[in-house]
């Protein structure tokens, strides 16, 4: 069985413990598609909530974007996963244009982030959709329901 361990960094104000970011992706790391591309036995991501003004410097430096993005991840090596940077504005930006609570959005963003440094990616539909189904059953993991129309 892998273990993931998850450390959370609040670069800024957001009202959302660190305990929920772990117990969501500690939980998504139980779906059998998502437990089988973990390392084995016992493997780490670290996760930084931050302001769009470090994630437009991220993406312009590691991916040649000269914008904000809402999550971005960068991938680890050995046992350690990788490292997923979420925007805090851009989470609840985002709740409110979708119509959920900003604690569905920042699972959301986790879990995707999660699952870019898994090796899953959306840019063919079929990569969208298999993306897409892992994230619900991710989120369900935690009794975590989007709004109708978030994805």
């Amino acid at each position: 069985m892998t273990l993931l361990n998850v450390d959370v960094v609040k670069a800024v104000r957001a009202d959302v413990r660190p305990s929920f970011i772990r117990d969501v992706l500690t939980r998504a790391a139980a779906v059998p598609e998502v437990a089988a591309r973990l390392p084995d036995a016992q493997s780490t991501v670290a996760v930084r909530l931050t302001a769009d003004a470090e994630m437009q410097r991220l993406n312009t430096a590691y991916a040649g974007e000269p914008h904000s993005t809402d999550v971005l991840s960068f991938a680890g090596s050995a046992g350690h996963v990788g490292d997923i940077a979420i925007s805090w504005p851009a989470t609840l930006r985002q709740a409110a244009e979708y119509g959920h609570d900003a604690t569905a959005e920042l699972a959301l963003l986790a879990v995707h982030g999660l699952l870019h440094l898994l090796g899953w990616d959306h840019i063919s539909a079929r990569e969208e959709k298999e993306m897409t189904r892992l994230t619900i059953e991710a989120l369900q993991q935690s009794g975590i329901e989007l709004a109708p129309r978030r994805l």
